[in-house]
This record gives structure tokens, C-alpha cells and sequence, in this order.
């Protein structure tokens, strides 16, 4: 009976998690379509309200997708009680579950990731902080620039 279960449910799982992917990847490339100061300056109005809602309700539907239930205790810290969220130990998939229920903040990544084919458009929505790991300078820039956001006053999202 299990195994009749996984192969039942696993083609429907795959199915929707593709189906919620493709969803967040259309959200996305709306939301920075014809971005002014695309990477630059931050997403504002609509744009960063359809990220953070839209992106944030779907991934949580994802992982719910996959089996997983998450449930807060306590609260969120907001943007102006900390514009750094810091979240350990960063290793795995589950990064987006705390991405989801943070509403979905800003991140550091390596430059590689935003040429991935639909998750680099889903992530450059998500204006992170790009790690170059060619340029020596890449780590003191990457400081600087969470600095830069982390004292924006609220202009720019959580940095986690």
C-alpha cells in the first residue's frame, strides 16, 4: 500500500512543484520586467509587493507540495528591527523555507546562480548580493554592499 502511495504521489508532487516553479518564474520575470535601474536600485510599489507576496505564497505552497509544515513560534523581526536576518547553517534547500516565511529578502549568491535557466530569474527578482568568486576584491564589496542595504532606511528589502 505505501509503495502504491509513492507511486501515485510522487508523479503528482513533481508535477505541481514544476507547475509552482514555472508560476514563480512568470511572477518574477513580471515583477522585473523592464526594471528601471535593473540590480541598482530596488524594486519599489508593485513590483516588490508581487515578490514578496507572490514568491513568498508559492514557495511556502512548495514545500507544502513536498511534504513539509512549517510553524513559526514567535515573530518575524521587520525590516527596521533588523535589516539583517541571519539564518544558520545555510547548506541546503531548506534556505527557502526561512526565505519564505521572511518574506522573501534579499540574499547573498554567487554570481554563477543568476545564469541558471528559471531559477536565476526567480533569484534576480529577489535582488540578491552577488558574490563574485573570480574577483579578489569580491568578498570586501559584498560587505560593503550589505552595509549599503542594511542602512538604506527600509529602501531596500532584508538581507539575509
Amino acid at each position: 500500500q505505501t509503495v502504491l502511495q509513492g507511486v501515485i504521489l510522487l508523479p503528482l508532487r513533481l508535477i505541481s512543484i514544476t507547475f509552482l516553479l514555472l508560476l514563480a518564474w512568470l511572477s518574477a520575470s513580471i515583477a522585473t520586467f523592464c526594471q528601471p535601474g535593473r540590480g541598482v536600485l530596488p524594486l519599489q510599489g508593485w513590483r516588490r509587493r508581487m515578490v514578496q507576496t507572490t514568491l513568498s505564497g508559492l514557495t511556502r505552497v512548495a514545500y507544502f507540495v513536498m511534504g513539509f509544515q512549517v510553524k513559526v513560534k514567535g515573530k518575524v523581526a521587520s525590516l527596521s528591527e533588523a535589516p539583517i536576518f541571519v539564518a544558520a547553517p545555510h547548506s541546503s534547500f531548506f534556505d527557502g523555507i526561512v526565505c519564505a516565511l521572511t518574506g522573501m529578502p534579499s540574499i547573498v549568491s554567487r554570481a554563477e546562480n543568476l545564469s541558471t535557466p528559471v531559477f536565476g530569474t526567480i533569484l534576480r527578482s529577489l535582488q540578491p548580493v552577488v558574490v563574485s568568486r573570480q574577483d579578489h576584491d569580491s568578498r570586501k564589496n559584498t560587505v560593503a554592499e550589505i552595509t549599503r542595504r542594511a542602512l538604506s532606511r527600509g529602501q531596500w528589502p532584508q538581507v539575509i
